[in-house]
Order: structure tokens, then C-alpha cells, then sequence
């Protein structure tokens, strides 16, 4: 028998653990990677998201395992690794650099609305971004949203709020022909 190689009942449970967590990375990835797209706005950013949330899930397979809904689960991994990434990334940044303030023009009335809405996405802080995309794209309810971030379900609906008035100020008229007003 090969040095490490474990028998009994724990290997059987671990093989066990390893396989269930194998099937569901198989069949959740997407899901993880449709989320961390829209949350990160770039494919290399996402695949890195949900690549890390995949691995926080193996870590903790049991605990996540047992959970009663684990794409819920997955998907609070996910948004707390990505809000937990930027504040560390802005974090790092403006202790390392001095910038001005960013400034973009207007986009321009013609340009694609789904690219600019990402590009604007990207402008919002994390958790402002977090909050638009879980209440907004995944459709979560404001309740569902304030327990995911971990802050009041007043939190979630004023940064709401504040998150929509600013895209619709960013976006000018380009919304209008999202509406067809």
C-alpha cells in the first residue's frame, strides 16, 4: 500500500465528501460564474471568483454540504469573497496611489446598452454593486439580500436606491432605448 494512503471508514467519507462536492461544482459553476460576471463585469475577474468560492466551498464541503439550500449558501460565499476582495483591493490602492477623481464622459447614445450598464456597474463601490445585482438581476428579495451582505434590510433598499439614481444619471439617454419611451 502506497505511503499516505489512508483506509477505513474516514477515507470512505472523504472520498464520499469529495465526490458530492464534485458533482455539484459540475452542475453550480455556471450559476457561480454568471454572478461573479456580473459582479466583477470582466471574464478573468469571474473565473477567479467563482474558482475561489469553489475552493472555499471544498474546504468547508461538510458544513456547506449540510446546509438547507446550498446554491444559497454558494452564492453568500461568493458575494462575501467579492465584497471582501475589492475593499482589500481599493484598500491597498489608495494607500499605494495617489489618483484624481475618475471621470468618464457620458456614453455615447448608439453604444451597446448591456456594455454600458456593465461599465457603469463597475463605477458603483462593491457593496453597492452587490446589493444591484443580487436585488435587481438575481431577483432576491430585500430581506434575502440584507442577510447575504450581513446589514439591514434599510441598508439594502436606501443603497438601492441611491445605486439606481446614480446609474440612471450615468446612463442619460441611453435608457431610453432599453424602454422604448
Amino acid at each position: 500500500m502506497p505511503a499516505g494512503t489512508a483506509t477505513g471508514p474516514g477515507a470512505e467519507a472523504s472520498d464520499r465528501d469529495t465526490a458530492s462536492f464534485e458533482a455539484y461544482a459540475r452542475v453550480g459553476q455556471r450559476r457561480l460564474y454568471r454572478t461573479a460576471y456580473l459582479l466583477c463585469g470582466d471574464p478573468e475577474g469571474a473565473r477567479d471568483l467563482a474558482q475561489t468560492t469553489l475552493a472555499k466551498l471544498f474546504q468547508h464541503w461538510r458544513k456547506a454540504s449540510a446546509a438547507d439550500n446550498l446554491d444559497a449558501y454558494a452564492k453568500t460565499v461568493l458575494v462575501r469573497t467579492f465584497v471582501a476582495e475589492r475593499r482589500r483591493t481599493l484598500r491597498d490602492l489608495l494607500a499605494h496611489t495617489r489618483t484624481a477623481p475618475r471621470t468618464q464622459p457620458h456614453p455615447a447614445p448608439y453604444s451597446d446598452l448591456r456594455v454600458t450598464l456593465l461599465a457603469l456597474l463597475d463605477e458603483l463601490p462593491p457593496r453597492a454593486r452587490a446589493i444591484v445585482v443580487l436585488r435587481y438581476w438575481e431577483d432576491l428579495s430585500v430581506e434575502t439580500v440584507a442577510s447575504l451582505l450581513r446589514c439591514s434590510e434599510s441598508t439594502v433598499k436606501s443603497q438601492c436606491s441611491r445605486s439606481l439614481a446614480r446609474l440612471r444619471t450615468r446612463l442619460g439617454d441611453a435608457h431610453v432605448y432599453a424602454t422604448g419611451s
